[in-house]
């Protein structure tokens, strides 16, 4: 039973602990980026603010006449339509599968991390000397043998 009492006072004490350090990093750096999720509403709501101000902007004042106005109109209409379809599927796909994003963010960094090794060691490469004292020569229209590609 001691062992028991012991390990939920220790988790309750990491838990306090953390949520202390959280409030203490949210204080110093802000609220942060938040879930790929939220990150991918805010994007849609830039995007949709963006081409509101762009087509309804310059465009609206330069067109001065009536059937410019006219067109202008029905594509500020059209982009609001196809945003506003876009954000809603994506919105039902979030609520549905919040780990979703979480998983492909995590993803997205095993690959970049993977493609940074790869780069690292072929930048090592290309960056040496080479047989004739200077740096590699690359010819991007014959392979790694010198046939053509």
């Amino acid at each position: 039973m001691t062992e028991h009492t012991d390990s939920d006072a220790w988790a309750k004490a990491c838990a306090e602990d953390l949520a202390a350090e959280q409030a203490r990093r949210r204080a110093q750096y802000g609220t942060g980026q938040g879930t790929a999720g939220e990150e991918l509403r805010r994007l849609f709501d830039t995007v949709a603010d963006k081409l509101t101000t762009a087509l309804g902007g310059p465009a609206a004042k330069v067109a001065g006449a009536a059937a410019a106005g006219a067109a202008t109109s029905a594509a500020q209409e059209m982009a609001r339509q196809f945003l506003a379809t876009a954000k809603a599927a994506s919105e039902a796909v979030v609520e549905r599968n919040p780990e979703l994003f979480d998983h492909l963010t995590a993803a997205r960094d095993e690959l970049i991390a993977a493609y940074r090794a790869a780069v690292e060691r072929d930048e090592a490469r290309w960056t040496k000397d080479g047989p004739d004292g200077g740096p590699e020569h690359i010819d991007l229209d014959r392979d790694t043998d010198g046939n053509p590609t």
